[in-house]
C-alpha cells in the first residue's frame, strides 16, 4: 500500500461515489474530507449548540516572545 491510499470496500465505494457526485466533488479524497468535516460540525453543534467554523490555522512568521 501507498502513503496516503485510501482503503475502503466495495459496498463503500458505491456510497462514496454517490455522495461524491451528489456534493459535486472531483475525487473520492474530496468526498471523505467533506463526510469527515460535515460529520464533525454537526457532532459539535449537538454538543454545544452552536455551529463552528472549521478553518486551517497558519502559524505567525515570528517566533513567541
Amino acid at each position: 500500500m501507498q502513503a496516503n491510499e485510501t482503503v475502503t470496500h466495495n459496498d463503500e465505494d458505491a456510497h462514496l461515489e454517490a455522495l461524491r457526485i451528489n456534493q459535486g466533488l472531483d475525487t473520492i479524497e474530496q468526498t471523505l474530507e467533506w463526510l469527515v468535516k460535515t460529520t464533525l460540525r454537526e457532532s459539535v453543534k449537538r454538543i454545544t449548540g452552536r455551529g463552528r467554523a472549521l478553518y486551517e490555522v497558519k502559524g505567525k512568521d515570528t517566533p513567541c516572545e
